[in-house]
């Protein structure tokens, strides 16, 4: 049977569900004055944000940047919109999130299909929000924060970032971008049909896309081009072997550093996805964007930017791997996991895990280190060593920023948060965590060989634990087994 070419692709529904999150298309409007402030014309189209005076803050919300990825531009590269400046655009609601699907209960194997519920969500979802500091655009051009929300390719939007948070705890310093792009499979479906009749890698092409926006735009809401910091993912550090042009960004920023298996776009893995149409694709080396395996980039030094914050997190494998029917035996875990895996080295990491805890413990700890970058300590790059959270980043930014997901309590700790969010939008403004953290915190460790971490957590009785530790001799094994065996699992 001869495979659909891509454009004739229908439009996939019935394995996505959306995340009941009303902010995602709605923000309050309290504090909010009316139109009285600046109206940007981005050329193509005329916005005119809302001032908050509570936060002492304007916002543009939903900001077209591209066209409609439908139709014809369906698993296309993104496309410049089209022109609408008749009329001046009220941006004053946050955009509807992209297509999703659920995580947590996953199958063990990704790439076995999983039939969810059809949504409502739209397609359409090629929308920016910013925000800058006043109820007027910064005459002196501010360092900009570009945020690309996580959620494993597969969930997240634009309503994960605190933009009010972020500006107050940079003392008003900055301009926050926060970008939406394509997840699941219209941002992530791979194979040499894919290839042949479409774009590899839509969503990362929509980040790509979105940033040079920025490059061409955020001068008019205040922002400085040459100063752009990304809170992103890993890949776009290594994108075109570190021959990004124009530069598009100074220093990035990685929380829960994710580093999933990317295969070649037709390796048999990307072919059995598209051929299942399942969800959960992931990024895969295209050859364009994404030129070879991330960790050789980064080992080579292909690297674009001048510095890297990269925070990795313990205790991340538990959100991930499903609680409630845990594989027993570890072995086939591992090779449920990197389905190319050899039947030895699946074996060898069941014995190097075989010490940890429960197989449900073993396997949860393998999910959380296999996906740690490895390699880029020691290249010569500007990288902050890597810094280690007691507790997951979700969880902290829940607790940190107040982003709100029913029953989860809040941090009350004043220097808990000073610390947490000083340090990164430190490096925001100058590329340095250390400037903006109170003085009882211990000073992060600059450019250091990913030895020493940094601790971030609140006590049972809510009491302020900030430390830096040495990393454990036994981690860092585990970390260098991973690194020997990339190419295995595509790494």
């Amino acid at each position: 049977m001869t495979k659909p070419r891509i454009s004739s692709l229908p439009v996939i529904t019935v394995l996505f569900t959306v995340l009941s999150l009303t902010v995602a298309s709605s923000i309050s409007a309290l504090g909010q004055s009316p139109n009285d402030v600046p109206i940007i014309d981005l050329g193509y189209a005329r916005y005119q944000g809302v001032f908050d005076d509570v936060n002492n803050l304007t916002s543009y919300l939903g900001i077209r940047y591209a066209a409609a990825p439908i139709g014809d531009l369906r698993w296309r590269a993104p496309q410049a919109p089209a022109s609408n400046d008749s009329t001046v655009q009220q941006a004053n609601i946050g955009p509807n999130p992209c297509f999703q699907a659920t995580s947590g209960n996953a199958s063990t194997n990704p790439f076995v299909r999983r039939d969810l519920a059809a949504t409502d969500s739209p397609e359409d979802c090629l929308f920016l929000n910013v925000f800058f500091p006043g109820n007027d655009v910064p005459t002196k051009p501010l360092p900009t924060l570009f945020w690309i929300h996580g959620g494993g390719y597969i969930e997240g939007g634009a309503f994960l970032a605190p933009g009010a948070d972020l500006l107050r705890e940079s003392d008003n310093e900055i301009v926050v971008v926060v970008v939406q792009y394509r997840l699941g499979l219209f941002g992530f479906l791979a194979g040499s049909e894919v290839k042949a009749n479409g774009d590899l890698n839509a969503g990362l092409l929509d980040q790509d896309f979105a940033l040079r926006w920025v490059q061409e735009h955020i001068s008019k809401f205040g922002g400085d081009p040459a100063k752009v910091t990304i809170w992103a993912n890993l890949l776009h550090i290594v994108a075109h072997d570190g021959k990004t042009s124009p530069q598009l960004f100074r220093g990035a920023m990685t929380s829960s550093t994710y580093l999933p298996s990317q295969y070649l776009y037709n390796d048999t893995i990307p072919e059995l996805l598209y051929s299942g149409v399942v969800e959960g694709s992931n990024p895969v080396v295209d050859g364009t964007f994404i030129t070879q395996r991330p960790t050789l980039s980064l080992e080579q030094r292909k690297l674009n930017g001048k510095a890297f914050l990269a925070v990795t997190n313990a205790n991340e494998g538990n959100i991930f791997v499903d609680q409630t029917n845990p594989i027993e035996n570890v072995t086939l875990y591992a090779s449920s996991l990197f389905p190319e895996l050899s039947s030895e080295l699946a074996q060898r990491i069941a014995e190097l895990y075989a010490d940890l805890g429960t197989p449900l413990v073993q396997e949860e700890l393998i999910l959380g280190e296999c996906n740690i970058p490895r390699g880029y300590s020691d290249n010569g790059f500007k990288t902050i060593s890597v810094r280690e959270s007691s507790r997951s980043f979700l969880e902290i930014m829940v607790k940190t920023w107040d982003i709100t997901f029913p029953g989860t309590p809040i941090v009350n700790n004043t220097d808990f948060l000073a610390a947490f969010q000083g340090g990164f939008l430190s490096f925001v403004v100058n590329q340095n965590p250390n400037d903006k953290i109170i003085p009882t915190t211990p000073p992060w460790d600059l450019y250091s060989k990913g030895r020493t971490e940094m601790v971030f957590n609140v006590t049972a009785s809510n009491l302020t634990d900030l430390h830096t530790v040495n990393t454990n001799e036994d981690l860092i094994e585990r970390c260098n087994f991973w690194h020997s065996i990339g190419e295995s699992i595509a790494q």
